[in-house]
């Protein structure tokens, strides 16, 4: 079974799954020499631009999803209270109908 995690934890696993996807995508995009235990000018100036690129890219992206995160929760509430009353509805039509019968 799932493990229900609180908040920060999302957040953390969130991070990490970034992170790491970032870090292999730069790391194939970059490091092309295994010879040696440091890396090379260039591998260092790739690394720089590629995380730089993808931080600056996440920052965006957190922004804009922030930006439109309050009409997504209120068309969602707009929709749970539009199925609330819909089954109202039905539950008021059915009780009138059996009263009937």
């Amino acid at each position: 079974s799932e493990r229900v995690l609180v908040p920060p934890l999302f957040q953390l696993r969130d991070f990490l799954l970034v992170y790491n996807r970032m870090t292999e995508l730069c790391f194939r995009h970059c490091v092309s020499n295994l010879n040696y235990r440091l890396l090379t000018g260039r591998e260092e100036t790739c690394l720089d631009s590629c995380a730089g690129k993808l931080v600056h890219s996440n920052h965006r992206l957190m922004s804009a999803y922030v930006a439109l995160m309050p009409s997504i929760m209120q068309r969602r509430v707009s929709d749970y209270e539009a199925s609330v009353a819909q089954v109202s509805q039905n539950s008021a039509q059915e009780g009138s109908v059996a009263a009937t019968a």
